[in-house]
């Protein structure tokens, strides 16, 4: 039925919070100015799937949107280098799952993060080789609906689904008009009407695909 998979990234390929928190913090105590506590991994997760300036606005909530702005450029730059060094925490059995559908199936990436992240990850974990293209909100500066389908419509994209752990991945999937699968080992919740399927594990997905 399908000949794609566009993947979302974070909570439905690697949990990144960790790195993503130690690297923050390593700025913020740059900032003497930015009244607040370190960020914590719970606040993370809380702002995962959300674009890059609405994180800055939760996190710094009295901060001018100049210095949130400001702020969460510098963040993420610093992110990016470090998460390239570091990487994170994949996903147990990822590469043996892109790998496999990767036989079968054109696999993308679509986030709402920041350019040169998807990077980052390709890059740690030597998994470049298994995709085809990415788009983010960096490069669109647009919702994740519509950065779906740039990509689908840059790639000829016949019969693509996502996959993603979140409602916002739900609604950008409705948005582009292809099938949502939810993973269900994410950090979102999802209601049952918004997805064809779901799964538990990622390495379910290939069986799923065959099912599907």
């Amino acid at each position: 039925m399908f000949d794609s998979i566009i993947f979302d990234l974070d909570g439905t390929l690697w949990d990144s919070t960790v790195p993503i928190c130690e690297s923050w913090n390593v700025v913020l105590k740059r900032h003497a100015e930015i009244k607040r506590p370190p960020v914590t991994i719970n606040e993370l997760g809380e702002c995962m799937g959300l674009p890059m300036y609405d994180i800055a606005a939760k996190l710094f909530p009295l901060e001018s949107k100049e210095v949130q702005t400001a702020i969460m450029d510098e963040l993420c730059a610093y992110e990016n280098e470090y998460l390239s060094e570091h990487g994170a925490r994949l996903f147990d059995g990822l590469e043996n799952v892109l790998s496999l559908l990767s036989k079968k199936y054109r696999l993308f990436i679509v986030s709402n993060c920041q350019d040169g992240y998807i990077e980052a990850f390709l890059k740690a974990h030597r998994l470049a080789k298994y995709f085809e293209d990415t788009e983010c909100w960096g490069r669109t500066r647009t919702c994740k609906g519509e950065s779906n389908k740039i990509l689908i419509k840059r790639n000829n994209l016949c019969n693509p689904v996502y996959a993603g752990d979140t409602s916002g991945d739900a609604e950008s999937a409705d948005y582009a008009g292809i099938p949502f699968i939810y993973a269900a080992y994410g950090f979102g919740n999802v209601s049952s009407d918004k997805y064809i399927a779901k799964i538990d594990d990622i390495k379910n997905l290939p069986e799923l695909m065959e099912e599907l």
